[in-house]
C-alpha cells in the first residue's frame, strides 16, 4: 500500500501532462487504499468543481421523486391512489437505478478514449437524462410514469456512476475525507435544495423539469471541461465475461468482508433515512396536518440543510485529521437514528423540525466520512466504477425506493409505522461499520 504524503511537506502539482493510462501505471497496478496519480488541472480545482457537479445530479434525485414526481401523479391519476400509484412507479424504477450504475460502471472502467474513461459516459447520461425528464413532463398514464421514471433512473445512473469513481481515480488517501465532505456538501445542498426548488415548481411541472434537466447537463459539462482526465486509448482491453459480471451484484462476505460491510451498513442507513423523509409530502398532509406543505417544504430544507453542512464540513476534515472513519460513520448512523424517535412519539410539525435538523446533523456526517471509508475498500483501479456502482445501490436506491417501502409501510400500518422501521434501520447501519478491518 502507498503511504500517503503529507499535505504540509509535499505541496501538490498545479497542473499534471496528459501522459495516457498504461498497463504500467495506476490503473493497472492499484486498489481503493493507494494513492492515485495527480489530477492533470490539479486537486485544488477538482476539490472545488466536485461541488457543482454533485449539485447539479442529486437536484433531480431531490426535486423529482420526492415532490414532483408525487404532485404530477396526483394531478394526472387521482387522489385516491396516489400512494399505491407513486409506490408502483417508484419501486420499478428503483430496480432499473440498482441495475444501471453497476452496468455503467462496467463500461466506464473498459472505455478507451482520449478524453479518459469516465467523461463520455457522464456527459452523454446527463443528455439522455435530460431528454427523459422532459419525456416524464408528458406522462399520461401509469405505464408512462412507469417508462419514463426507468429512463431517467437509468440515464442519470450512467452520468452519477463515473462521477463517483473520481474519487479513487484521482484524489490522495490524506485528502478523501475532505473530498468526501465538499462532494457531500454538492450532493446534499443538491438534494435538500431539489426540495425547495421543487416547490416552487408545484404549479408548473414541465418548466421544473426542464430546468432540472438543463441545470444538471451543463454542470456536468463544465466539470469534464475544468477536470479533464487522462486519456486511456493505451489502456489494454479487459475481457468482458457475463458471469463475473452478474456475480458482481453479490457482495460477498467471504472474498471482500470490507466492502460487504461497507456496503450493508450504508443501504441500512440509507433505507432508515429515506423511507421517512422521503415521504415528507405525504407525512406533512396526511399525518401532521400542514394543509399548504409547499410552505412548509422550504423552510424545512433550509433546517435539514443548516445541519448538514455544519456536521459535513467539520467531519470529513477531522477523520483525515485522526485518520479515522469508523467511530464518526458509527456517531453519525445512531443520531440519525434516534433523531427519528421524536416525531414518532410527538406527532406534531415542530417536532419534525427538530428531527430535520438533528438528522441533518447525523446525515451529513455519515455522508462525508462513509465515502472516504467505502473508497478504500475497493479492491482493484481497474474496476473502481463497476465497484462503486455495486456500493452505490446502497445509495441510491433507497432514495429511489423510498417511497415505495414507505407505501407499503402506510398501507399496513399507518403513516406512525414509518419512524420505527427508520429507527431500526439507521442503529443497524451504525453496527454494521465495526467489523471492517482495512481502515480505522
Amino acid at each position: 500500500m502507498t503511504t500517503p504524503s503529507d499535505p504540509a511537506v509535499a505541496p501538490e502539482p498545479t497542473s499534471a501532462p496528459a501522459a495516457p493510462m498504461t498497463e504500467n501505471t495506476f490503473v493497472a497496478t492499484a486498489a481503493g487504499n493507494d494513492d492515485p496519480p495527480p489530477p492533470r488541472r490539479g486537486l485544488r480545482r477538482l476539490l472545488a468543481w466536485i461541488i457543482p457537479a454533485n449539485f447539479g445530479i442529486f437536484l433531480i434525485w431531490g426535486a423529482v421523486p420526492g415532490i414532483l414526481l408525487p404532485q404530477q401523479i396526483t394531478v394526472v391519476l387521482g387522489e385516491s391512489d396516489k400512494v399505491a400509484n407513486l409506490a408502483i412507479v417508484a419501486t420499478i424504477g428503483a430496480f432499473a437505478a440498482m441495475i444501471a450504475q453497476p452496468i455503467a460502471g462496467q463500461i466506464s472502467d473498459r472505455t478507451r478514449s482520449r478524453f479518459g474513461r469516465r467523461a463520455p459516459w457522464m456527459v452523454l447520461g446527463a443528455l439522455a437524462g435530460g431528454l427523459s425528464l422532459i419525456g416524464l413532463a408528458f406522462a399520461d398514464s401509469l405505464v408512462g410514469f412507469v417508462l419514463a421514471w426507468i429512463l431517467v433512473q437509468i440515464s442519470y445512473n450512467f452520468a452519477q456512476g463515473p462521477l463517483s469513481a473520481v474519487l479513487p481515480d484521482r484524489v490522495p488517501l490524506s485528502r478523501r475525507g475532505l473530498f468526501a465532505a465538499l462532494s457531500g456538501i454538492g450532493l446534499m445542498v443538491g438534494a435538500i435544495g431539489g426540495q425547495v426548488i421543487g416547490s416552487l415548481f408545484f404549479q408548473s411541472l414541465t418548466a421544473g423539469y426542464i430546468t432540472f434537466a438543463v441545470v444538471a447537463l451543463a454542470l456536468m459539462v463544465l466539470f469534464n471541461l475544468f477536470n479533464p482526465d487522462y486519456p486511456s486509448t493505451q489502456l489494454k482491453p479487459e475481457p468482458f465475461k457475463l458471469g463475473d459480471f452478474l456475480r458482481t451484484f453479490w457482495v460477498s462476505p467471504i472474498k471482500h468482508p470490507d466492502f460487504f460491510w461497507a456496503f450493508t451498513g450504508r443501504l441500512l442507513l440509507y433505507t432508515g433515512y429515506f423511507a421517512v423523509t422521503g415521504y415528507q409530502l405525504f407525512l406533512l398532509t396526511d399525518y401532521f396536518g400542514v394543509e399548504n406543505p409547499a410552505t412548509v417544504i422550504p423552510l424545512l430544507g433550509l433546517i435539514s440543510l443548516a445541519g448538514i453542512l455544519i456536521s459535513t464540513v467539520v467531519s470529513g476534515p477531522l477523520s483525515d485529521r485522526f485518520g479515522r472513519r469508523k467511530p464518526f460513520v458509527f456517531a453519525s448512523a445512531a443520531i440519525t437514528g434516534l433523531a427519528l424517535v421524536l416525531p414518532w412519539v410527538w406527532p406534531d410539525l415542530t417536532a419534525w423540525m427538530i428531527m430535520t435538523f438533528v438528522a441533518g446533523l447525523g446525515f451529513g456526517m455519515f455522508q462525508a466520512v462513509d465515502t472516504a471509508l467505502i473508497s478504500e475498500v475497493l479492491p482493484s483501479a481497474k474496476s473502481f466504477a463497476k465497484d462503486l456502482g455495486v456500493v452505490n445501490i446502497a445509495a441510491t436506491l433507497p432514495q429511489t425506493l423510498a417511497p415505495g417501502v414507505a407505501g407499503a409501510i402506510v398501507l399496513a400500518f399507518g403513516y406512525s409505522g414509518l419512524f420505527p422501521v427508520g429507527i431500526a434501520l439507521s442503529i443497524l447501519g451504525a453496527f454494521a461499520v465495526w467489523p471492517i478491518k482495512s481502515t480505522r
